[in-house]
């Protein structure tokens, strides 16, 4: 009667606390491909299993040489984020939270999660991909090391996911958004994939964003920055035209629009943009030095316009 009485007074168990809404009980990704790592390379096998699942197959071996460090008997997180970039995936970080984690796994994402295995003083890293949880059985499902199917109590799975700080990355493909996007936190992803030099799936990935929140002056500046750069320029000049009417990123589209319109032969064009996103900054802006190089560059260019085929507005 005691064990009931103490039984009934229970509250919600970690995962059931932390579940999404509207998901049944039990999630399993099980076409997530798996590779069995070899020693002390957890991370290569993790990785091309995060990228499998992600459409971009890779065998471990091959990501060896991008991501292992013999003298650390290990991989560190920059190398494989920036190897999983070079694939043309975007790379998104969880938030330090098993809620974000758990609406990853709800909307269809493996998370490649790192855990000490170990002790804060003596810490032993380990990579594994998360592919599934148990509400009911409070448990965690992984692609850990030589096992395919690892079970692990879900607090014993916070507990050593804690002690490596949280860590978790997704690796979406363009145009696919991840659960409940924080959207400076994608948006910047995209921009790394963006520097990258994958023009064309970086694009993808701000268009997703705005078929989302067509509200997103970031996602609008960067997909025009990536028009710009692919020589699409009278597509990008529209997006600027439109970002310009969104105060928090007026100046850098109107002087991204100027440099675009010098480069098209089109001089008043272009000082007339640069006018307006000097006006735009107002004293003191962040963007004061990138304004006089443009101004600068308007200034050696002469005054006619050679050959503009645009007209004035």
């Amino acid at each position: 009667m005691a064990a009931a009485a103490l039984a009934g007074c229970a509250g919600p168990t970690l995962l059931q606390d932390q579940w999404p809404a509207a998901t049944l009980p039990r999630i399993e990704l099980t076409a997530t491909p798996f590779y069995p790592q070899t020693d002390y390379q957890c991370g290569p096998a993790a990785l091309a299993t995060l990228l499998g699942a992600a459409g971009q197959p890779v065998a471990p071996d091959a990501l060896v040489g991008e991501v292992y460090v013999p003298a650390r008997k290990g991989s560190l997180q920059p190398e494989m984020i920036a190897a999983a970039r070079q694939r043309g995936v975007v790379v998104y970080p969880l938030r330090p939270e098993l809620a974000d984690l758990l609406a990853q796994l709800a909307g269809g994402h493996p998370v490649l999660v790192l855990q000490n295995l170990g002790l804060n003083r003596l810490p032993v890293w380990h990579y594994a991909v998360v592919i599934g949880a148990d509400e009911d059985a409070e448990t965690i499902l992984l692609r850990s090391g030589t096992e395919r199917r690892r079970v692990e109590a879900s607090d014993d799975f916070l507990r050593r996911w804690s002690l490596a700080g949280y860590w978790g990355i997704v690796a979406l493909v363009p145009g696919e958004l991840p659960a409940n996007p924080h959207w400076p936190t994608y948006l910047s992803a995209v921009a790394d994939l963006e520097a990258a030099g994958a023009l064309e799936p970086a694009g993808r990935a701000y268009a997703a964003a705005l078929s989302r929140d067509p509200q997103l002056g970031a996602a609008r500046l960067g997909l025009a920055n990536v028009r710009y750069a692919s020589g699409r320029l009278d597509e990008a000049a529209g997006l600027y035209e439109s970002v310009a009417m969104d105060p928090g990123y007026a100046t850098a589209a109107l002087n991204n629009l100027a440099n675009l319109r010098a480069d098209q032969g089109c001089l008043s064009q272009a000082r007339a943009a640069l006018d307006r996103a000097q006006a735009a900054a107002g004293p003191g802006s962040a963007f004061t030095a990138a304004l006089a190089s443009t101004g600068a560059r308007l200034a050696e260019a002469g005054e006619t316009d050679p050959g503009c085929a645009v007209a004035d507005p």
